[in-house]
């Protein structure tokens, strides 16, 4: 994973946007997607290329069709490596606090 590439590629609300519209509906042709968005295609394909350099989003060829995929991976493996570990840290605060709070009342 090339952590700074899917770090870049969540940094902008387009492109964010542009995965909640996959992750309702995955699939999407370039055409299905600019429907919900406020831009001009070329844009929009400038950050699905950004998207899929970050291996977020996927593609496949159907007919003359390009149908987007996202791709869930790359987010799994930022949320082990950045997210989880402080999750851990916080909920065994949380239960040690919880520990001394019930240890007062009895």
């Amino acid at each position: 994973m090339d952590a700074d590439k899917v770090f870049k590629a969540l940094g902008d609300p387009t492109r964010r946007r542009l995965l909640d519209l996959l992750c309702e509906q995955n699939g999407q042709t370039l055409g299905q997607l600019c429907e919900h968005l406020d831009m001009a295609r070329q844009s929009a394909t400038q950050h699905l290329d950004l998207l899929e350099a970050a291996n977020l989003v996927s593609t496949v060829k159907r007919g003359r069709e390009k149908l987007h995929f996202i791709n869930p991976v790359p987010l799994h493996e930022v949320y082990e490596r950045w997210v989880r570990k402080f999750e851990r840290q916080r909920l065994s605060l949380l239960h040690d606090l919880k520990q001394e709070l019930e240890g007062d009342h009895q």
